[in-house]
């Protein structure tokens, strides 16, 4: 496998929080999917797990060589859970994009700590 794409993102959780506490449902809506909001309003605490989320979409737009612009939306990048470590899933323009750069597979890393979440992505391809 070759490395085709690298991506870091270091989010701050008070941002988070604040953003949440003013614009609520909104937020969620235009940057998550039903799914990953389901799972963080599950937590005790979902703020951390909101950010760490939005680093790896921010993350991902830089691995893909996009950020958040040519067709790649917030909701195009999805983190999902199956029991295991967090794994990406691109949709719309990101899947576009990954296939087109030939993506094949994709590592995600998400950590906080009380103040901040960082998450790296790194695409690879054959």
């Amino acid at each position: 496998m070759t490395t085709i794409g690298i991506g870091m993102d270091a989010t701050d959780l008070p941002r988070i929080a604040r953003t949440l506490q003013r614009y609520g449902d909104r937020f969620l809506l235009r940057i998550f999917t039903d799914a990953e909001v389901a799972y963080c309003t599950r937590r005790r605490d979902p703020v951390p797990h909101l950010a760490g989320r939005f680093a790896v979409k921010e993350a991902a737009m830089k691995a893909l060589g996009t950020g958040h612009s040519r067709g790649v939306l917030w909701k195009d990048v999805e983190v999902v859970r199956a029991g295991g470590p967090p794994q990406l899933r691109f949709h719309g323009g990101a899947a576009r994009r990954a296939e087109a750069m030939g993506v094949r597979r994709s590592l995600v890393t998400i950590t906080h700590s009380e103040g901040l979440a960082l998450a790296q992505v790194m695409l690879f391809g054959d």
